[in-house]
């Protein structure tokens, strides 16, 4: 029994299974078959070729420079700063033209501050005291301006005063102005210079149209008229982000601009350009929120006749200004084509895979389906004596066998070529009319079992 183990194992090496194909003569089922087909073909062409463009090789490491310059001079008159004008030195910082900029809107001047002994702000929590020892000498005020001296300072009768510091006195007291101080900055206008490479291709390329007339950058602003040109009006990149500019020149916010290049190399250069979106970064649907707005304290300092220093402390207001720059190229390579390619064939099977289930289950007739589909030969020991004995009298055993009565389940074999129903009955179904045994069959059946 071992050894025809063995003998059986080593023979199936060599044997050769090949799927069995059943025409199924339903037109619903067809019908699906052909829809899920042209469905993933549809899918194939349209989506993973014609819109992802996934027959090209992409290179997102995009390497990027931006460079930024505002222009514009507007006039103010204030008790604090006096007849000022305003140009791109007063307002803009940092002045060196990065891609992160910010444009003073609105200010809050403390001007001829000196290092002396004064009293902290009343808005202050922690400065608020009754008697000399609330104030302990050298501790700092916690979100002061200075520095504790061991003293409490009362103002007229009130019960409640204020520890004495020392710091830059007098301290900042003013409210942030209602109206912002420079709102004619909404006509400024920055000029957005950005270089990108996409390295895998060696492909450079620059924001700026490149042409040969020197008054262009100089006569141009972006817009829809006139999408090449990367000068932009500051009224109106806030407005495309859906907020108004003179009330966000009050306390402040922070726009983002962002730069987007989708390059498909496999066109002209020329057709690769940038597209601009706009959006507001900070907290804008909480005008009462703490932390909505944006702003920042500078100073400039200086000396008196007699060398005291001295300084005007700023507490800017304004817009400040993220630009961020990111896209993709492509360019066309046979392996991810051949790789999607596949990859749609594949998806082919799915339909059949789909319409299997359907006939061999959901339909009437399945049961009818799924036995033409799957067949099964039990006994192949008598099926390889019946095949040996065919071979030696196939027209006599075949007539006997046309003559022979039906056995009943349970009998077994009781003549040379005769065996039970159970095996018999495909051999009959398969030639009934002419009562002849085709023993190609026979084999056939024998080789589906092995």
């Amino acid at each position: 029994m071992g050894q025809a183990g063995c003998k059986g194992l080593y023979q199936s090496l060599f044997d050769y299974k090949t799927e069995k194909y059943v025409i199924a003569k339903n037109k619903k089922v067809g019908l699906l078959y052909r829809l899920l087909q042209v469905s993933i073909l549809t899918y194939l062409v349209v989506w993973v070729f014609l819109v992802k463009k996934c027959y090209q090789d992409t290179d997102t490491s995009l390497q990027s420079s931006i460079i930024t310059k505002v222009k514009g001079v507007t006039f103010t008159n204030t008790s604090e700063l006096g007849e000022r004008l305003w140009d791109v030195a007063d307002y803009v910082i940092p002045p060196q033209g990065e891609n992160v900029f910010f444009v003073i809107t609105n200010l809050v001047v403390t001007p001829n501050q000196r290092q002396e002994t004064c009293a902290e702000s009343e808005s202050i929590p922690d400065a608020l005291c009754y008697e000399d020892s609330d104030c302990p000498p050298g501790e700092p005020v916690v979100a002061g301006n200075g520095v504790r001296t061991g003293r409490c300072l009362w103002a007229g009768s009130e019960q409640k005063g204020t520890c004495e510091i020392f710091a830059w006195c007098p301290v900042e007291t003013k409210s942030r102005p209602a109206k912002p101080l420079l709102g004619e900055a909404e006509d400024f206008t920055v000029y957005i210079k950005n270089f990108i490479r996409f390295p895998k291709f060696n492909f450079s390329k620059t924001n700026v149209l490149d042409t040969t007339d020197r008054a262009f950058l100089k006569s141009c602003k972006f817009g829809p008229k006139d999408p090449y040109c990367p000068i932009f009006r500051l009224g109106s990149v806030v407005s495309w982000t859906g907020s108004s500019f003179q009330e966000i020149a009050v306390q402040g916010g922070v726009i983002g601009i962002q730069i987007e290049w989708d390059c498909d190399l496999d066109r002209a250069p020329s057709e690769c350009y940038p597209r601009y979106y706009f959006n507001r970064l900070d907290n804008r649907f909480s005008e009462n929120s703490l932390s909505s707005g944006y702003n920042f304290r500078f100073a400039k300092y200086y000396r008196d006749a007699a060398g005291v220093e001295l300084r005007t402390l700023f507490k800017a207001y304004g817009i400040r200004f993220d630009v961020m720059v990111n896209g993709k190229a492509g360019k066309f390579n046979i392996i991810p084509t051949v790789i999607n390619v596949g990859s749609g064939v594949a998806l082919m099977g799915v339909g059949s895979f789909f319409c299997d289930l359907v006939l061999i289950y959901f339909i009437k007739k399945s049961h009818f389906y799924r036995d033409k589909k799957y067949e099964e030969v039990r006994d192949l020991e008598v099926l390889a004596r019946m095949a040996e004995s065919s071979q030696q009298s196939v027209a006599p055993d075949a007539a006997g066998l046309a003559e022979q009565p039906e056995v009943q389940d349970g009998v077994g074999a009781q003549e040379n070529g005769c065996v039970c129903r159970q095996l018999l009955q495909p051999a009959r179904s398969g030639h009934q009319g002419n009562g002849k045994v085709n023993v190609e069959q026979l084999q056939n059946l024998q080789t589906v079992e092995a």
